[in-house]
């Protein structure tokens, strides 16, 4: 028997220090993520950032806390259960870190019967420390725990036509009645070293202006060409002007090079610039999470008005919005028919 399972990043048990901590702890310590020699991450983690992080970071969850719990939490169960309403497989829901383990999902779906999964990362971009760690740590509780089943993919779909169409839907329903003189893609950043480090050639990216354009093989990895696909395509279905519109990336951590223009920047470029009315969309995430409730929806419109601007828009993610599960529903149906 066949059957899904849904896998999301995670997030702590509750906006507490102690629950922050524990989560910051996982989630860093993911050679995929914080990609140093132990010693240096076990340094670097547990000797600097988990002893000042986790009392911020409980912060800002607490801002964006819901009442039924964390929104990427209670968004992914949405989304989860819409598509069970859709599809006649067994699914399931995993987050990658936090107490959803993916171990429990797998195990939920051999409850049931399945002996076939098919793994969704709930990420449109390929990325170290997204995709290939969840599907690495899948196939490492395979071989462990699961030794029959046989597991599945579905491949990074930022370029795919329907996909793209759906994405663009709701960034054009979002904006309806709203006006802007600027459309900004923000999307989470990473190390300039994952994007060489994906580098299938070995030779292709040079992080500069024209690799992420020129034709490679190694696109099938890159992170950054897969964002800026995203923006350029989007752009063309919505037929936005070239001026209207860019990319930038979020969340940088550390001090090493991470993909640029940085997001926070980029905004307060453009109302020193004099931009009055600005949106963002962060087509990065398909749930809202920490990342686009709080550090754009709040952090970046503080950022907007204290250096002039006024409009402000945040566009939502995909969430369960009906076209999204369906789309899901139809990429699940074709797998399960071959």
């Amino acid at each position: 028997m066949k059957g899904v399972l849904l896998v999301n990043l995670g997030s702590p048990d509750s906006p507490t220090p102690k629950d922050v901590k524990k989560y910051l702890g996982e989630f860093l310590m993911d050679e995929r993520v914080i990609d140093v020699p132990l010693w240096a991450r076990t340094l670097l983690v547990k000797g600097i950032i988990l002893n000042t992080r986790p009392k911020i970071s409980a912060k800002a969850y607490k801002k964006i806390w819901w009442e039924e719990g964390s929104p990427l939490i209670v968004l992914s169960e949405r989304l989860e259960n819409k598509l069970k309403q859709e599809v006649e497989l067994p699914t399931a829901l995993a987050m990658r870190y936090g107490k959803m383990t993916i171990k429990n999902g797998l195990q939920k779906l051999v409850d049931q019967g399945v002996d076939e999964v098919l793994i969704i990362p709930l990420y449109p971009q390929f990325a170290m420390a997204t995709t290939e760690t969840i599907l690495v740590l899948a196939k490492e509780l395979r071989d462990a725990h699961f030794p029959q089943l046989t597991l599945s993919d579905l491949p990074p779909f930022y370029n795919n036509p329907e996909y793209i169409k759906v994405l663009s839907n709701t960034i054009k329903e979002s904006l309806k009645g709203k006006t802007y003189e600027h459309l900004l893609f923000s999307y989470h950043g990473i190390p300039e070293r994952h994007i060489r480090k994906s580098d299938i050639t070995k030779s292709h990216c040079k992080i500069d202006k024209s690799c992420c354009v020129t034709p490679s093989e190694a696109h099938a990895y890159c992170y950054k060409h897969q964002c800026l696909e995203v923006t350029r395509l989007v752009g063309e279905e919505l037929g936005l002007e070239d001026a209207v519109y860019s990319t930038s990336f979020q969340s940088r951590l550390g001090f090493d090079p991470w993909l640029q223009p940085y997001t926070d920047r980029t905004i307060e470029r453009l109302g020193k610039e004099g931009t009055k009315s600005m949106a963002i969309a962060t087509p990065a995430f398909v749930s809202d999470c920490l990342e686009t409730l709080e550090e754009i929806a709040m952090e970046g419109e503080e950022i907007f008005h204290e250096v002039g601007g006024k409009d402000f828009t945040t566009i939502p993610c995909l969430n369960d919005d009906p076209a999204w599960v369906s789309l899901l529903a139809k990429w699940v149906t074709e797998w399960s028919s071959k």
